[in-house]
């Protein structure tokens, strides 16, 4: 029973996580995740009390796994600045291909409930980038500063420059522009903190 129970509310996270990466968080309605997990709509509220904590589990999720992929990339044994600018560009990268998913995560217009989440999303990314301005301030990498607001800046400036260019109907970028809008986003977070 325990099992069951466990795999039809990894089934609806799936399905929901599909339909957002598919048309954003208007394309995840109850009814809709019910049917890509093959379940009623009434088992739905059986694991979530309402859409917004099923959005905000499956926002959680994500940004559980992405910070596990820049803690990996920001804890490295490279200099500091080369240790962002990597972190910053896979992200970046990982947005554009998956456009419709970072917008919704990012800032598709949801509710009080889910920009909540957000908000914390962002201070957990912003403290993966203040443990790296830590220790690049320790090495002689970065100057000394606020690491933490440097670390805010940093979420802020990369996750503002995505909005545009990951927007529903904006035009999908070229592979040689995707590469040239990821590298500018990278060397001015860089640059941000360096002198």
């Amino acid at each position: 029973m325990q099992d069951r129970l466990a795999d039809n509310r990894a089934r609806i996270m799936r399905a929901t996580r599909h339909l957002i990466a598919r048309g954003g968080f208007r394309a995840a309605r109850i009814t809709t995740v019910a049917a890509e997990a093959g379940l009623s709509t009434g088992s739905i509220y059986r694991y979530f009390a309402s859409q917004a904590q099923l959005f905000i589990e499956v926002l959680s999720a994500a940004v559980a796994h992405e910070i596990e992929l820049l803690e990996r990339i920001t804890s490295a044994a490279e200099p500091a600045p080369l240790r962002l600018r990597r972190a910053v560009e896979a992200f970046a990268r990982r947005a554009l291909e998956g456009r419709n998913l970072a917008y919704a995560f990012i800032a598709e217009p949801i509710g009080a409930q889910v920009d909540v989440a957000r908000m914390r999303s962002r201070r957990d990314f912003s403290a993966v980038f203040q443990r790296l301005m830590i220790a690049g301030m320790r090495s002689g990498d970065f100057p000394p500063q606020d690491a933490e607001v440097a670390a805010a800046c940093i979420v802020g400036a990369f996750t503002e420059a995505l909005v545009g260019p990951i927007a529903p109907g904006s035009k999908a970028a070229s592979p040689r522009a995707r590469a040239r809008l990821i590298a500018a986003i990278g060397r001015f977070c860089v640059a941000a903190v360096r002198p």
